[in-house]
């Protein structure tokens, strides 16, 4: 929608984390969510997701591996350096999409990334696949490099206002060019906001 992968990567990294996902794609290596990806449309043929990542893969952009991903490199440095490749790539496919592209702030970008964990952390503690808020918090904490300081995803929603994670939630199922669906809230989260409670 405008934004850019060195955008991206900054807020998150002014946010705590210490690398942004577009980084942290290209050290991992963007092929292996390709291939998950290819798996998955198989498996559900409705997926809906943005195509921006695959069309990377195409042009063989797999990430520091290759000397290409999401950014240039120079051979030997890791250093991520912004490519205008891959921001034409981007800006021709928004184009294709109808897209126009709008001025979307740091806050914005911190807020999709962070709610979206706050939300499945949500469905996680409903299903009983782990206990309580803390829980979750301690692996985003100790093994996803979560900002210490923020406290964990549930941590942080909590301290942000449930009721304003819901609200920003609900804007962004709003927004046509995003999928609605996967911006509903999930039940657990909905109940604490209608009653005015947190997760911790």
């Amino acid at each position: 929608e405008g934004c850019t992968p060195a955008q991206v990567d900054k807020a998150i990294e002014k946010f705590g984390f210490a690398m942004g996902p577009f980084r942290m794609g290209d050290l991992a290596g963007n092929d292996i969510g390709w291939a998950i990806r290819k798996r998955r449309a198989v498996e559900k043929a409705n997926l809906r997701y943005s195509k921006t990542a695959d069309l990377l893969c195409e042009l063989g952009r797999y990430g520091q591996k290759t000397g290409a991903g999401w950014y240039d490199y120079v051979p030997g440095k890791r250093d991520a350096i912004p490519s205008a490749l891959v921001e034409q790539m981007i800006a021709d496919h928004r184009k294709e999409l109808g897209i126009t592209p709008r001025k979307v702030s740091d806050d914005e970008i911190v807020q999709r990334l962070v709610f979206s964990l706050v939300n499945e952390a949500a469905h996680i503690l409903e299903e009983g696949i782990a206990n309580k808020a803390s829980d979750i918090d301690m692996v985003y904490l100790t093994g996803y490099g979560f900002p210490l300081f923020r406290g964990g995803p549930l941590c942080y929603a909590d301290t942000f206002g449930l009721y304003n994670v819901v609200t920003a939630m609900k804007r962004f199922a709003a927004n046509p060019n995003d999928d609605g669906a996967f911006w509903q809230p999930a039940p657990l989260l909905a109940r604490l906001v209608a009653d005015g409670k947190s997760f911790t």
